[in-house]
């Protein structure tokens, strides 16, 4: 059982304890934990002299680096919440969150300059910092003080809709990695983690960064996971042995071996979310990469992860594992009648490690949490023994004459003829059906297929109504910055 329920407490601990060890790996270079708890201590100090206060929230517009964690650390120690935004997210989303979460102040770094003037336009400072310090006070502003227990908002909309705010507490996010850890039961003390994804998103924030915090175990921090090979040489020079990462992340680490890229000896496990693992790239990633995948299930509103495989040698195929032991969950129909195990519905979940609202959002807030339990959006079914399958998204529903097709199914179809890279599919109005459904498909380098071919092949498999009536061919899909598909984007025309 943990002694204290707030990140900072736990991470200055761990940093008390034996600072002379390495503990995070930068632009070649280890960093001891004496030297980054005297980053957090500037950081808080500079924070202090700002005015900063208890309540209020810092927005972190800037890629993976010491002082994105040790600036939210000396945050948490001063009883405030960071605000972390991808600051590639374009202009008007940026403003818009930042307007919403009403921050004391953003800090970005040098290389995104532009956004200055752009952002203090709105009347909120914003200031340019270095990577590895912060070495003046910053300016701020008086904004709204609220509870001190909320410890980073994320901006989350999945694949579609606006942004939401999810503001996570320490216990939320502190339950999750205990739930991870005890999930797996593989850490040890010895472990290199790789933190290249995001941090704007909670799966790389929490798995690539706060998770090795809080378990004292080393991590390497990278600004970016391209180009590839520079990546694969840092896994190899710091010895990484656990890789959290998207499919993307991994179909590039494949490709970089096939091309002759060298195999770091050190790595023994890797950790997938963010979006479904296609099979050919699972068993492409244990062949070349020489370990085994992982693929989990999660969502933002859950502090990042519901589901793992419960070990290496227990996974099964189409599956993301079973329940961390701070979730648990009800298959519901769409009108809220709890399904018996085997049944296809609404995945529902409640537990420490999901958020109880939206930020400053009560219509949502309303629509999504009930009674404690919150709806997914997603549909699934458990099997006999806890496994846990995805099915599709409800809002990612096409009605066919009256039947649902669920855009999971019939991506999972395409994706599996060996022509094939990649499928997204959506519903395209039309007035008698109501909607007909649309494939893009993205083919594999150098092979050649037709329209009618696929969707030949898509009627050996799938009933009628699903069958896609229309199929684009496309050289590559629009992704988030975690490198999920983003429908949106994607013409419906």
């Amino acid at each position: 059982m943990r002694l204290s329920s707030r990140l900072d407490i736990i991470i200055r601990d761990n940093l008390n304890r034996l600072p002379a060890e390495p503990f995070i790996w930068w632009q070649k270079t280890w960093w001891s934990r004496g030297a980054f708890l005297e980053l957090i201590e500037e950081c808080e100090e500079r924070l202090r002299a700002s005015n900063f206060k208890k309540g209020q929230r810092l927005a972190l517009l800037m890629p993976n680096s010491p002082v994105l964690l040790a600036t939210a650390v000396a945050v948490w120690r001063l009883g405030g919440a960071v605000v972390l935004i991808d600051f590639r997210s374009g202009y008007v989303p940026l403003i818009r969150q930042l307007c919403h979460a009403d921050v004391f102040a953003a800090l970005t770094y040098r290389g995104c300059e532009d956004l200055v003037p752009l952002i203090s336009e709105e009347g909120i400072p914003c200031s340019v910092i270095s990577l590895d310090t912060l070495d003046e006070n910053i300016p701020g502003r008086p904004c709204a003080e609220e509870g001190e227990e909320t410890a980073v908002i994320f901006y989350t909309s999945g694949t579609t809709g606006e942004p939401k705010a999810v503001p996570l507490t320490h216990d939320n996010l502190l339950d999750c990695i205990e739930g991870c850890v005890e999930h797996i039961d593989m850490l040890n003390e010895d472990d290199v983690f790789l933190n290249a994804l995001p941090n704007s998103n909670v799966f790389g924030f929490l798995c690539g960064a706060l998770l090795p915090l809080v378990k004292a175990t080393r991590q390497a921090i990278l600004t970016s996971f391209m180009p590839v090979e520079s990546s694969m040489d840092a896994i190899k020079n710091a010895e990484v042995t656990i890789v959290t990462a998207v499919p993307t992340m991994i179909a590039l680490m494949v490709g970089a071996v096939s091309r002759g890229a060298a195999v770091s000896s050190s790595m023994r496990c890797i950790l997938s979310g963010g979006d479904r693992l296609p099979a050919d790239i699972s068993k492409r990633a244990a062949g070349l990469l020489g370990v085994p995948v992982l693929q989990g299930y999660g969502l933002t509103e859950a502090s990042s992860v519901v589901a793992l495989p419960p070990s290496i040698n227990a996974v099964k195929p189409g599956s993301v594992g079973t329940l961390l032991s701070c979730v648990e969950a009800e298959i519901r129909s769409d009108e809220g009648e709890v399904l018996p195990q085997g049944r296809e519905g609404r995945l529902w979940i409640r537990g420490s490690s999901v958020a109880k609202c939206y930020f400053r959002n009560p219509e949502l807030t309303a629509e999504r949490f009930a009674d404690g339990w919150f709806d997914t959006c997603d549909i699934a079914r458990f099997d006999e023994e806890g496994y846990l399958y995805l099915v599709g998204r409800a809002c990612d529903v096409i009605f066919v004459g009256g039947f649902k097709v669920y855009a999971r199914e019939v991506e999972k179809t395409l994706n599996e003829h060996p022509l094939v890279h990649e499928a997204a599919v959506i519903g395209v109005p039309r007035s008698i059906s109501g909607e007909i459904v649309k494939a893009f498909v993205v083919l594999k380098k150098g092979e050649r297929a037709s329209a009618k071919e696929l969707i030949e092949y898509c009627k050996k498999k799938l009933s009628y109504y699903k069958v896609p009536r229309i199929i684009e061919f496309v050289t590559e899909m629009p992704r988030s910055a975690i490198g999920e598909i983003v429908k949106r984007k994607l013409s419906k025309d």
